[in-house]
Parts: structure tokens; C-alpha cells; sequence
């Protein structure tokens, strides 16, 4: 159970290995029920060395927007869309291309398949795969652009 003052305690399972950090209880009635929350252990290991280094957590992007989550599924499409490519980012410098207003119609952009030939199907996969790497690394993402398979190297930023 997680009970008020608890939070930045460990969470641990029971054979007592540590499996999270606790962080907040949400709890309707203001009794020490409901729901916790913690932070899993493999994020802990992931963000901790940063802050120590660094002062702060440097999350690993292409310089892009993305779609809400639905879009692409609601436009029959399988991977991610590229809506707009930020000016200056390492998406632009690899070349990237974002959608586009043509007239009463759209030219999509690209269409990210898999980053480093691991398939993303959604907003949800490309983060989980892009945050696998540091900032700096290099990526080879699988892209469909104009009906064809395409790849692309980008060196991932630091997220604004």
C-alpha cells in the first residue's frame, strides 16, 4: 500500500526487490485507499545518472510534430505522421518532410515505419523507441514518403 509520506519511498515487490519509487496516492475519500503511483525502477535508473550530471533530464526527440494519437489510425495509416518539421531541428537537417496544405487538400508527410529497423505503429511506440537512445545518437529511421520506403539518419536533439 501506498499511504500518505510515502512519496520518493521504494516500491518493492514481494520478494523485497525494488521495483519503483513512489510517487502520489489518489485517493477520492482522503483515507490511505485508492490508487498509487510510482515511478518503475528501469525510468529511475534512466533519469537519475542525468540529474546527478547534469542537473536536469535531457529527453532525446527528432525536432518534429506529431499527430494526436488517433489520426494516423483514423486515416488508415500504419507508423507515424510527420506533421510539421521544426525550422533548425535534426529533423530538417536530415530532411525530413512535414505535411503540407495544397489548395482544399493535404500532401502527407512523411510516414515513420521503424527507428533503427525496429517497426513504431504509433505516437505511444516512437517515443518508447526514440527514448531508448541518448541525445546525440544517431537513428536510422524507415520512412514511407510519395508511395516508397525511404531511410533517413538523424542525430537525435535534446526536446524543448
Amino acid at each position: 500500500a501506498i499511504n500518505p509520506g510515502n512519496s520518493g519511498g521504494p516500491l518493492l515487490d514481494s520478494a523485497g526487490r525494488l521495483i519503483g519509487v513512489n510517487t502520489a496516492i489518489y485517493s477520492p475519500s482522503g483515507a490511505s485507499s485508492g490508487i498509487g503511483f510510482a515511478v518503475p525502477v528501469g525510468e529511475v535508473n534512466r533519469v537519475v545518472p542525468q540529474i546527478i550530471s547534469k542537473g536536469k533530464v535531457l529527453r532525446p526527440g527528432l525536432g518534429v510534430t506529431l499527430p494526436n494519437r488517433s489520426l494516423t489510425g483514423d486515416l488508415g495509416l500504419e507508423g507515424v505522421l510527420v506533421l510539421k518539421v521544426v525550422s533548425g531541428s535534426a529533423a530538417e537537417q536530415a530532411g525530413l518532410r512535414g505535411t503540407s496544405q495544397v489548395g482544399d487538400g493535404l500532401v502527407l508527410g512523411d510516414i515513420i515505419l521503424a527507428v533503427n529497423g525496429r517497426k513504431v505503429t504509433d505516437y505511444d511506440s516512437l517515443r518508447d523507441e526514440i527514448e531508448r537512445y541518448e541525445v546525440g545518437a544517431s537513428v536510422l529511421l524507415t520512412l514511407l514518403r510519395d508511395e516508397a520506403t525511404a531511410e533517413v539518419s538523424v542525430q537525435l536533439e535534446a526536446m524543448q
